[in-house]
């Protein structure tokens, strides 16, 4: 019989995750992983596959974690909701900044599949989601038109810099 592990699943990835964040997928260690969960590399592989399970797991959280704030689901639907989303939408986590989904995604040619999946899953719901709080305000145009841009605004306005002191975030106008 094995030895009881000594940490939880969630405790690991919510202190793996940063580190992800921080350095992206290719160039975090298992070493910076060990450090920064405080569990060894024998417990961190009976825990997750690989290295690539563990950041695709992380991944999820993180998505999870989003998507139970949420944001987009509060009634009644409508510009309120995606407002708050554009505003708050992304879940920093101590110096992260940002969305980690949209930062992982400049390592896209590197990733686990598993990941590529994950992460273009979510943009889709995103859309979906802000696609039905446009159309329960009954617009002029195609509410899935308007909804292509709302996911990629906030992620180029909080990636633009690494500065949190210079980030601005423009106005927007959409006239419908």
């Amino acid at each position: 019989m094995g030895r009881p592990k000594g940490f939880s699943r969630e405790e690991v990835l919510e202190k793996a995750m940063p580190v992800f964040w921080k350095h992206g997928f290719a160039d975090t260690s298992v070493q910076e992983l060990e450090r920064a969960t405080g569990v060894n590399k024998s417990g961190l592989y009976t825990e997750f596959r690989d290295k690539e399970d563990l950041f695709v797991a992380c991944l999820r959280h993180y998505l999870e974690s989003q998507e139970k704030r949420g944001l987009l689901t509060k009634e009644p639907l409508g510009w309120k909701n995606v407002e708050t989303f554009l505003k708050n939408g992304p879940l920093n986590k101590g110096e992260q900044q940002g969305c980690f989904s949209v930062n992982s995604m400049r390592e896209f040619a590197i990733l686990p599949d598993e990941a590529y999946g994950v992460v273009t899953e979510n943009r889709a719901l995103l859309q979906r989601l802000i696609s039905m709080n446009i159309e329960a305000e009954k617009p002029k145009m195609v509410a899935s038109a308007i909804a292509e841009y709302c996911p990629s605004f906030p992620d180029y306005v909080l990636s633009a810099t690494s500065n949190p002191v210079r980030r601005r975030r423009p106005a927007i106008s959409i006239t419908l």
